[in-house]
């Protein structure tokens, strides 16, 4: 069933009302009872002490007897002097309970409140109370001489304070009937003329939705309406200037079909690179292997094939280590263990490594290292420089040389790969961070490079928040600069 909005808005502020005039009803009729219930135990505290200083005269002015018998013989007379005094029904018991006197009319009996309890308490040189209907009774030690001698009781009625509590009840409910009454039209009046705005602007909505675009706001007014109906206006002006635009976006988006067609066309390339990278040295192995089995009686095709299938083989192997490498970088967001990393030593470690690789090519290695930290992946650095020296040795000449050094500045750490090797052409210097471009393939091949170096280490190095750019190329040697952010000791105590 369909609800109108300005109900809805009527009957919530109608809840409203009636919430916050229950609240507030409660606590103004707790806090006066509240108020009420301390100023009457003020008021029978007062009279507690009146009665203490009489009993007290009577006790030492008359023939000295011990306080239970004082009680015992002077409590009747005592109890309706006391009411006399104090304007209240007194009943006065002695130290063991027992009542001694009492100023009520007629002798105790079913019809009287039992206050056993209370008295117990109040024996105990306690003050206590209890209500019984409209009446309040209230306990309290009388002190002896020495010691508490007997208990006071005083009757006190609660007929006015509870008709005074009534009185405020009613107050409060009708007048709390008549806000209620009055705010419930007043609010339906407003908000009726609220929907009638809101039903204009659900109109302009349904005509804008039929393209039937409106030329001027809806509604005029000075609230949040007014300015939903000017943005209702803007909407419509703006979904009628774009439907001219189609056309563009069509445009786009055939600028964008076209972009992933080259897309396609790039990775289909790049499938084709890599089965004709495998294909090389697979087609040498299974030539070594034909003639293996046309003439496995000669040795010395023996011992060729064997050390070109063992080299085809490391090549294979590389090839595959890389792109897999490679496929973990660009797609599946490969996993490192970031630690703080001392540069020069582990530069050290790493030329140590590859020393004897060096030395078979008869180049030499030097460093020009100093103390550094950088936040890294430890098994990514060592593939980032374990890779440039590796190209530094293959692509090199012989009695050359490779020389790292690294500095600090601008909060950076900067390390530097130069070679003394063949260099790298101008045209060629945009291109050697591609995955499978070689400078001479005939010179990788026969070192084993298989173009997928440069280009792992670039994702590396970009993965760690670190860069790298070719420095210089050219017939005196590449080099080749990083640069990783520093950690200082304010950043990670050393």
């Amino acid at each position: 069933m369909r609800v109108s909005i300005k109900l809805k808005f009527s009957l919530f502020l109608a809840l409203l009302l009636i919430l916050a005039l229950s609240v507030l009803s409660y606590f103004v009729l707790r806090g006066v009872e509240r108020n009420q219930q301390g100023q009457t135990e003020i008021y029978l505290a007062q009279h507690v002490t009146t009665v203490n200083l009489r009993v007290k005269q009577t006790y030492y002015t008359g023939v000295r007897l011990t306080p239970q018998a004082f009680m015992q013989q002077r409590g009747r007379a005592l109890a309706a002097d006391l009411a006399g005094y104090t304007g209240l029904e007194v009943t006065l018991y002695d130290s063991q309970g027992q009542q001694v006197g009492t100023s009520a009319q007629g002798e105790p009996g079913p019809g009287r409140p039992d206050v056993s309890a209370a008295l117990d308490y109040a024996l105990n040189n306690k003050v206590a109370y209890q209500s019984e209907g409209d009446k309040l009774f209230y306990l309290a030690p009388l002190q002896g001489p020495e010691e508490q001698m007997g208990v006071v009781q005083l009757q006190y009625s609660l007929q006015g304070a509870r008709s005074f509590q009534q009185t405020l009840l009613n107050l409060f409910l009708t007048t709390g009937g008549a806000v209620l009454v009055l705010s419930f039209i007043i609010g339906y009046l407003y908000f009726n003329r609220a929907a009638a705005a809101i039903g204009r602007l659900k109109k302009s909505a349904e005509d804008i939705r039929r393209a039937d675009y409106i030329s001027a706001p809806p509604v005029k007014r000075k609230d949040e309406l007014g300015e939903l109906a000017e943005g209702i206006y803007f909407m419509s002006r703006e979904i009628e200037d774009s439907i001219a635009a189609k056309d563009e976006e069509r445009r786009k988006l055939q600028l964008a079909v076209e972009k992933l067609q080259a897309l396609e066309q790039q990775q289909k390339q790049y499938i084709g690179n890599i089965s004709h990278e495998f294909k090389t040295p697979l087609t040498s192995i299974k030539a070594y292997v034909d003639l293996l089995n046309m003439y496995d009686d000669d040795p010395e095709l023996l011992h060729d094939a064997k050390l070109s299938i063992a080299k085809e083989t490391d090549r294979l192997y590389e090839m595959v280590e890389k792109v897999l490498q490679l496929t973990a970088l660009e797609k599946y967001d490969f996993e490192s263990q970031a630690e703080l990393l001392e540069v020069e030593s582990m530069l050290r470690d790493i030329c140590g490594r590859m020393k004897g690789k060096a030395e078979r090519y008869g180049l030499t290695v030097s460093l020009d290292v100093k103390p550094a930290h950088i936040w890294i992946d430890k098994e990514s650095f060592m593939h980032i420089f374990i890779n440039l020296l590796d190209n530094a040795i293959k692509y090199n000449v012989p009695q050359g040389s490779i020389h790292l050094r690294n500095e600090v500045r601008d909060g950076r750490v900067w390390i530097t790969v130069r070679d003394s090797g063949i260099g790298i052409p101008e045209e060629s210097r945009d291109k050697i961070f591609e995955p499978f471009y070689t400078v001479n393939r005939d010179r990788s091949r026969a070192s084993g490079g298989t173009g997928l170096g440069l280009s792992l280490v670039r994702n590396l190095v970009e993965k760690q928040n670190g860069t790298i750019v070719l420095l210089e190329s050219s017939g005196g040697g590449a080099a080749f600069e990083l640069s990783f952010p520093l950690v200082t000791a304010k950043q990670f105590p050393l």
